[in-house]
């Protein structure tokens, strides 16, 4: 992750762009992905994406045939009041877009994964089938 560097006293290279344009005043959102966890239990696995203030519209989960899950989140968030006569001096737009790809384990029941969102987290129930045998393929060396 890259920070802002910060000038101190003894920078020796003075930065009259930086201070025209000085922002540090003004609060800053904090864009970050948002959290993902993966547990595992007897019978599933679990994955949870915490993304305050979406709803189950916000999201798109698919799996692919190669047992790729993928889940996608858009969110947009455009506070207007129709009846009021808005004079706003600062406003900044809320936009998520978020994309996380998992590639599946064998044992995962594809056609039995169910999503939800409850409380502004994406639950993502796999569940597992009996253990899977690997077939082993004997190659012949001639």
């Amino acid at each position: 992750m890259l920070y802002p560097v910060l000038r101190d006293m003894n920078n020796w290279l003075s930065n009259d762009f930086d201070d025209m344009f000085n922002t540090s005043w003004m609060p800053r959102m904090n864009v970050t992905a948002p959290a993902i966890n993966v547990k595992e239990t007897e019978k599933s696995y679990e994955v949870e994406v915490a993304a305050p203030g979406t709803t189950k519209d916000d999201f798109k989960v698919n799996v692919d045939k190669d047992g790729c899950l993928t889940i996608r989140m858009e969110h947009k968030s455009d506070k207007k009041d129709e009846n009021k006569k808005e004079h706003y001096l600062r406003r900044e737009f809320s936009y998520s877009n978020y994309e996380q790809a998992l590639t599946l384990p064998d044992d995962v029941e594809k056609d039995k994964i169910e999503a939800k969102v409850d409380n502004g987290v994406l639950h993502v129930t796999l569940p597992r089938t009996a253990k899977v045998e690997k077939e082993t393929k004997r190659i012949e060396v001639v």
